[in-house]
């Protein structure tokens, strides 16, 4: 098996990391190659991460071209996407090359020739102010905002930047997206879940918009945006025993009831 890793030299711990994974990986017979996350390299049929939510979000992208299976190790703050640390490199490990993993297909969404696994944000080109937005779905009108910004994000990114602008999380499994206004101006509007198949289009009432895709301004500047859902997947593993509802709890504290200290 031709094996990644991928580092971020900007995080934590990485080199701690790195040095691990290498001494366990070395002795196996596979071929492994060692790169950081701005020299990405194709050809290879699985790929550990080793960084925060940012570096795998960049390797997902780029890995989605060839269809290669990639597993985050943790070395940045959160990790949502990440699966481990260093103290489970061992297992982790095991589980790969045993085949003791399961791997997501993990919906992404694009604009021109920009994709994101996590979420497309439209803002006026001026940051600073407010906007009205105008909403077409399949180029049928929905409702005008006047916000900081839209957030479109996929099931994936629904635990981002949407969830933290008062957006629903959904299941990774869903083939849908959720379109989340950014501090918007009435009480009134809401965040709104359609099926992943159908197109967005945003408008701007005056001026061009900023588009970021997954935290990264692409450097478009254009009245009218149009987003849907790309013909590439990520494809992120995880351990047998993990599943989605146990990550909300143990990342986000999800239905966690506080402690009395």
């Amino acid at each position: 098996m031709k094996i990644a890793i991928i580092y971020n030299p900007k995080t934590n711990k990485y080199q701690e990391t790195l040095n691990a994974l290498v001494n366990i990986l070395k002795p196996t017979g596979n071929e492994v190659d060692v790169f950081d996350m701005d020299s990405l390299k194709n050809g290879f049929d699985f790929a550990f991460v080793i960084g925060g939510d940012g570096t795998i979000l960049k390797a997902a992208r780029f890995y989605s071209e060839e269809e290669t299976v990639i597993m985050g190790i943790n070395t940045g703050r959160l990790g949502f996407l990440s699966q481990a640390g260093v103290s489970e490199l061992s297992k982790i490990t095991n589980a790969v090359l045993n085949n003791k993993i399961k791997t997501e297909n993990r919906i992404m969404i694009k604009t021109e020739d920009y994709s994101a696994l996590n979420d497309i944000v439209i803002k006026g080109y001026s940051n600073s102010r407010t906007l009205k937005f105008y909403l077409k779905i399949n180029n049928k009108f929905v409702c005008d905002y006047v916000a900081d910004g839209l957030i479109v994000a996929t099931p994936t990114g629904s635990t981002a930047y949407g969830l933290s602008a008062g957006g629903p999380v959904l299941t990774p499994e869903l083939n849908a997206l959720v379109i989340v206004p950014i501090c918007p101006h009435t009480l009134t509007a809401r965040p709104i879940v359609i099926p992943a198949d159908e197109k967005i289009t945003i408008t701007a009432a005056e001026g061009d918009l900023t588009v970021i895709t997954d935290g990264i301004d692409t450097g478009l500047r254009k009245n009218m945006v149009d987003i849907q859902v790309s013909d590439k997947k990520a494809k992120l593993a995880f351990l047998e025993d993990e599943n989605f509802y146990t990550v909300l709890r143990n990342k986000l504290h999800w239905g966690v009831s506080p402690v009395n200290n």
